[in-house]
């Protein structure tokens, strides 16, 4: 791979002096990102609704999620989790220095790095690929041909984790030079290749769901393809020197390792749910991956948005010594995290069938299914708000490249959610309760909410952030709002009724449009008539 001749005319690094009015705003960067976000999670709802037609739920499909999960869980490990949170605050701290060639020389470094190590754990994850399946989903101990289905898919999925990371690092540069909107695309490249996939690729393989792995692979490869040359265009086209001796690769090495931990703890608590869930009944880890991805609307749409938008902000406000200017976009990103967190997960909450039959409710997928899918999505909703504060709140510790305490509060959330989980799901277990899989999902909401609350207090105790003046006003402002948004959903889904007797996606689609923009309006007009104004939102 060549790099651009260094002598040639490259863009200059962003003046440090230059006034934060002068850069892209925070309001309007999340905007653009939650805009592609946007067309991102509406293509996923495409592939999900596709993929629970022609696909259903339990068998090969639930090895292939299994499969699917495990090098998702460590992208979160080596791409947009721990080697994000890790990088970008040094990244900006080499471009607080203005030095271009010092800066080419660490990103050579570091891409390298990344690739040397993810190749590695690649070719382990494919030779121990029995191992690993069995790990995960020990209730399949029982059933040595799903266990050596969901091997073969993981040895497919698994280089999908090296073109992933290389595409990560990528985003990342490009973040940090106030480019967020190609990289938030890359989603929307993602989930059309899986629909793909589904359509012409799968048919092709004697167990459809291989189609789906080889079709997870391609994913990666076109969404790397897309963002490297990105970074041409910066003259920051990395080479691949790996040098682990480079005092600033060693430094993110040294802050990612509490990060591999704490960034990633939502999806250490996926893991474990699912590894519960195989003990349960057939379905059980369909109906929380399908929960989970519903969940991930909002979370993607807002939370991301916001956490992707404010780590570089805050960095660059931490190495500037604007202490007032950090405290002032902290505040910023936990009241716009609130404002999208709890009317998300309310309406979630309020509308989990309905949501769920307009989505999945066809073909293979049964209404039994959509049942129980509602069931641990009525659950998970619970910690939406809490999920989508620790977006805000994890960053506000990496951009002051403090590693160990988010670590810390991670290790507690974990141990939360195993015992919670065993102490909400095995009486449902013993009992033989149809959905026990719900306790698994309820057991991740308050685990998120247990990891939120550790964050804010360990802010609040070090005194890294001091809450400005109004937050008793707004609070009560959005709980009236969110109220009026109950009554008017509410109200409508008791006058449609019964969700699955709708016949046709359309009239499903159209209902649901109705009642979300309903209960939309009725949020907005409540936050505007207690006093909200467009001003408040920007930063």
């Amino acid at each position: 791979m060549s790099q651009p001749d260094p002598s040639a005319a490259s863009p200059a690094l962003p003046d440090p002096s230059t006034p934060p009015g002068r850069r892209p705003g925070l309001l309007r960067s999340s905007a653009v990102f939650s805009a592609m976000t946007l067309l991102s999670r509406l293509a996923g709802f495409a592939r999900d609704m596709l993929q629970g037609t022609l696909f259903g739920t339990g068998g090969a499909m639930s090895a292939f999620i299994v499969a699917y999960r495990i090098p998702n869980f460590l992208r979160r490990v080596f791409a947009e989790g721990s080697m994000a949170m890790a990088f970008v605050p040094v990244l900006n701290e080499i471009k607080q220095r203005g030095d271009k060639a010092e800066l080419r020389r660490f990103i050579d470094h570091m891409a390298g790095a990344l690739f040397a190590v993810v190749l590695v754990v690649c070719g382990l994850g494919m030779l121990l690929a029995p191992l690993i399946a069995r790990l995960f989903a020990p209730g399949w101990a029982d059933q040595p041909e799903l266990l050596a289905q969901t091997a073969g898919l993981l040895r497919i999925t698994f280089p999908y984790l090296l073109c992933i990371s290389m595409m990560s690092l990528a985003a990342s540069v490009l973040n940090s030079h106030g480019q967020f909107g190609l990289p938030a695309f890359t989603p929307v490249l993602h989930n059309l290749t899986m629909i793909a996939a589904m359509l012409w690729l799968a048919p092709r393989f004697e167990v459809p769901p291989q189609g789906l792995a080889w079709g997870v692979v391609v994913a990666g490869l076109l969404q790397l393809v897309l963002l490297w040359p990105a970074l041409a265009r910066l003259g920051l086209l990395p080479r691949l020197r790996p040098s682990f001796r480079d005092p600033e690769v060693r430094k993110v090495g040294r802050l990612m390792l509490p990060t591999l931990f704490s960034s990633s703890v939502a999806q250490v608590n996926l893991i474990v749910g699912t590894a519960f869930a195989s003990v349960l009944a057939s379905g059980s880890v369909d109906w929380l991956y399908y929960s989970d991805r519903l969940v991930e609307f909002p979370l993607g749409l807002f939370g991301v948005a916001l956490g992707t938008v404010i780590l570089p902000h805050l960095s660059r406000r931490f190495a500037a010594a604007d202490h007032d200017g950090y405290n002032q976009s902290l505040d910023w990103g936990l009241r716009m995290s609130l404002l999208a967190g709890v009317p998300a997960g309310l309406g979630l909450l309020l509308l989990a069938e309905p949501i769920t039959a307009t989505v999945y409710n066809y073909g293979k997928f049964t209404a039994f299914d959509t049942r129980m899918a509602a069931i641990s999505l009525s659950a998970m909703s619970i910690g939406v708000p809490a999920f989508m504060l620790s977006k805000v709140l994890a960053p506000a510790f990496y951009s002051r490249q403090d590693t160990k305490t988010p670590m810390r509060a991670a290790i507690l959330t974990v141990v939360a959610n195993v015992l919670l989980t065993v102490a909400f799901t095995t009486p449902l277990w013993l009992h033989d309760v149809t959905g026990a899989h719900g306790g698994i999902a309820l057991a991740t909401a308050m685990a998120g909410i247990v990891n939120a609350g550790l964050l804010w207090r360990a802010l609040r105790r070090a005194g890294i952030y001091q809450p400005r003046p109004g937050w008793g006003r707004y609070l009560l402002r959005l709980g009236l709002a969110c109220a009026v948004m109950a009554a008017v959903v509410l109200g409508l889904r008791t006058w449609i009724g019964d969700w699955t007797a709708i016949h046709g996606p359309l009239h499903r689609v159209g209902w649901l449009l109705l009642v979300i923009v309903a209960g939309a309006a009725g949020y907005v007009a409540a936050m505007l008539a207690g006093g909200l104004r467009l001003r408040d939102l920007r930063h």
